[in-house]
This record gives C-alpha cells, sequence and structure tokens, in this order.
C-alpha cells in the first residue's frame, strides 16, 4: 500500500487501507515538507539559510515532520519516505528523524490566490499562474495529480486557511490542519509550534483511520498545462521549441501525454534559466 502526505509545511497522500490492513499489509506513507506553511512562517527571514531565523524554523519544519511520522507509526504505518520540498531541499534536520525512515532531500497557497501567507506556485519570482486542464493550482494540487497518476490520492494537508481551503477545493475532502490564519501576505494569526504538531497529530491520524474515503486526483489525459511568467522573456525564449505555444506575451502553453510529461517539463521550466530571466 503507498500513501502521500501533504504540508503547506507537509502533506499526506495514501492509498485504501483501514489501519487493521495497513498492519497485515503494510501501508507506505510518502511525506512532501515545504516551508512555508510551517507553523508561525511568514517572511523571508525564517525561510531561507541567509535569514536570521531560518534555523529555528527548520526546526519547526523537522518537528512537524516528526509529529505526522509518530501518528502515522500509531496508525500502523509502517514505510515512510519524507521529501524535503523547500528550496534547495536541505532544510530538514535529518538526524531528528526516527533511523528507520528514508529521506529525499508545510505547502502554502497558490500563485493567483488573493489571500495565503507566502501564496506561489514553484517560484514567486517567475510565474504568475499555473494552470492543468484550465484551472489554476498551487503546488499541492500539482503534487496530487502526479500522484493521482499512480493511483495514490492525497489525504492530509496543514498549512494556513487559504492553502487548506484551496487544496481541498481541488483535490477533495482531505483532512486539513490549519496551523495559522492569513491576515497579509508577510503576516499571520499562527498557533504556537507544539499546539501544531498535535494539531497535526490529530489529522494524520484521522486521515488514516478514513482513508477508504480518499480517491487519487486523476486528470483527464492529454493534460494541458498553461503557465503565465511575471516578465515576457520566458515566453519569448521557450516559444522556440516545436512543443510549446505562446498564447500571449506572458503565457505559453505545453499539451503532455500525462501528468509525468507535464511534471518532467514543468521540472525543466523551473530549473533551467539560461535566457529565461527578466
Amino acid at each position: 500500500m503507498r500513501s502521500f502526505l501533504t504540508f503547506a509545511a507537509l502533506g499526506l497522500l495514501a492509498v485504501t487501507a483501514t489501519p487493521s490492513e495497513a498492519q497485515r499489509t503494510g501501508l507506505k506513507l510518502y511525506i512532501s515538507a515545504d516551508m512555508e506553511g510551517v507553523v508561525g512562517a511568514v517572511t523571508g527571514d525564517q525561510l531561507g539559510p541567509g535569514g536570521f531565523e531560518y534555523q529555528l524554523f527548520r526546526k519547526f519544519m523537522t518537528e512537524e515532520v516528526l509529529a505526522a511520522i509518530t501518528a502515522a507509526r500509531e496508525e500502523g504505518v509502517t514505510e515512510i519516505l519524507v521529501s524535503d520540498s523547500h528550496g534547495n531541499g536541505e532544510n530538514l534536520l535529518i538526524e531528528m528523524l526516527p533511523e528507520d525512515v528514508m529521506v529525499v532531500l508545510g505547502y502554502h497557497a497558490g500563485t493567483t490566490n488573493p489571500d495565503g501567507v507566502r501564496a506561489h506556485t514553484m517560484s514567486s519570482a517567475r510565474l504568475a499562474d499555473v494552470r492543468l486542464n484550465d484551472r489554476s493550482m498551487l503546488e499541492a494540487g500539482v503534487n496530487a495529480a502526479i500522484a493521482g497518476h499512480f493511483g495514490v490520492p492525497v489525504i492530509m494537508i496543514s498549512g494556513d486557511d487559504a492553502a487548506v481551503e484551496e487544496a481541498q477545493g481541488i483535490i477533495g475532502d482531505i483532512e486539513g490542519a490549519i496551523v495559522k490564519w492569513n491576515l497579509s501576505f508577510h503576516s499571520a494569526k499562527t498557533l504556537t509550534p507544539e499546539a501544531a504538531y498535535k494539531l497535526i497529530g490529530e489529522k494524520v491520524r484521522a486521515a488514516i483511520r478514513r482513508i477508504d474515503d480518499f480517491e487519487p486526483l486523476v486528470l483527464p489525459q492529454p493534460i494541458t498545462l498553461d503557465v503565465r511568467f511575471k516578465n515576457y522573456r520566458p515566453s519569448q525564449v521557450l516559444a522556440y521549441l516545436s512543443i510549446v505555444e505562446r498564447t500571449d506575451a506572458h503565457s505559453i502553453r505545453f499539451v503532455g501525454s500525462d501528468m509525468i510529461e507535464v511534471s518532467k517539463f514543468l521540472e525543466f521550466l523551473t530549473s533551467y534559466n539560461a535566457g529565461l530571466e527578466p
């Protein structure tokens, strides 16, 4: 059995298996941890190595992952893989994680959401909108669609209220741990870390206990990806590719046969910078 967890710092996805079935057959859980959704995180000073509070928020991020791991173990999960999905992927304090957890080195609202703390999709500096089949997506939605390609449903997300509401609107009735409430892009009313860890654990347990309620997010194929840039140059350069259509001065369209093809193009788009920067 496979599962996937997603937060605005973390997130959880899982396939069908009751806790008793999980203990018999082995339920696998994938946890993807981002940092913008971590309890209390509201500014860049907390989110990157140059920030004076970054080390503290690395610990908060790691503790949220630990809360999810502990709750999942209590519900019979036998195998857990954790992905550090923030920035350069070098944020989790891996020495704090259990020795039987494997690591690949909490989510935020999407870039078109008028609410949400640090709301963006993949790149706050470059991208103004990311759409799949003409629907704007937050990162959790993109990841849910990738997991859905493999038949794996999302079952839980944590982050601010805007991220949880947006994810539930796209993915479905997944469990949501709201650890802070957005006041603006750089401010929030927030739980204390210990309260957030407790809430995350409760929501993970609740999700696993009703795991049969969740369905994978499977998008109709072929899948149309529309990306709008904040600057005109990326769309101009990418239009030289025969697989890319420039739909307006700032936007491009790519049509993939499935979500894996789309995800590979997105990876290229967000990692290859030559000629694409303003």
